[in-house]
């Protein structure tokens, strides 16, 4: 894989990471509720991060760029996507995210998969990995609110 298309795998991901921000912060002013207030202002916050992960990333020569798999219990697959309300509760709120995690690793895992290129396909298992991480995440926040008699 050449640089520029390096550069171009990077620029799709940090996009993707732009726009979860931003559906985030719009989620933050359509509630009313003060915790899904705070969870969306969180979940925002995370997306910035990621953006600047994948921005520091984008400067590392690709065989340095690696994320650990994580366990993936499937809780985000076994959970139906909400839909954005006002009156969503925390639980919803965080099944939304996870559920956006998913999408993006599924995302990854497909270009992934389509890769001839074995440089293009690392790259995308890499993000992938990343955006499971992410799900795994979210599916430990969604259980614990969920389901607070497990905790």
């Amino acid at each position: 894989m050449n640089k520029n298309e390096f550069e171009f795998i990077m620029d799709m991901a940090i996009a993707s990471e732009i726009e979860a921000y931003q559906f985030y912060s719009e989620v933050v002013t359509c509630v009313s509720d003060p915790s899904l207030k705070q969870i969306f202002q969180e979940f925002a916050a995370e997306e910035k991060g990621h953006q600047a992960t994948l921005e520091n990333l984008k400067t590392m020569e690709i065989q340095n760029f690696t994320f650990t798999v994580t366990s993936d219990y499937k809780i985000s697959e076994a959970t139906e996507l909400p839909r954005l309300s006002l009156k969503m509760k925390p639980a919803e709120a965080v099944a939304l995210a996870m559920k956006k995690e998913e999408e993006s690793m599924k995302l990854y895992r497909g270009l992934a998969a389509a890769s001839a290129d074995p440089e293009k396909k690392k790259l995308f298992d890499n993000l992938a990995k990343m955006e499971e991480g992410h799900k795994t995440k979210m599916e430990g926040l969604y259980t614990m609110t969920a389901f607070p008699e497990a905790w």
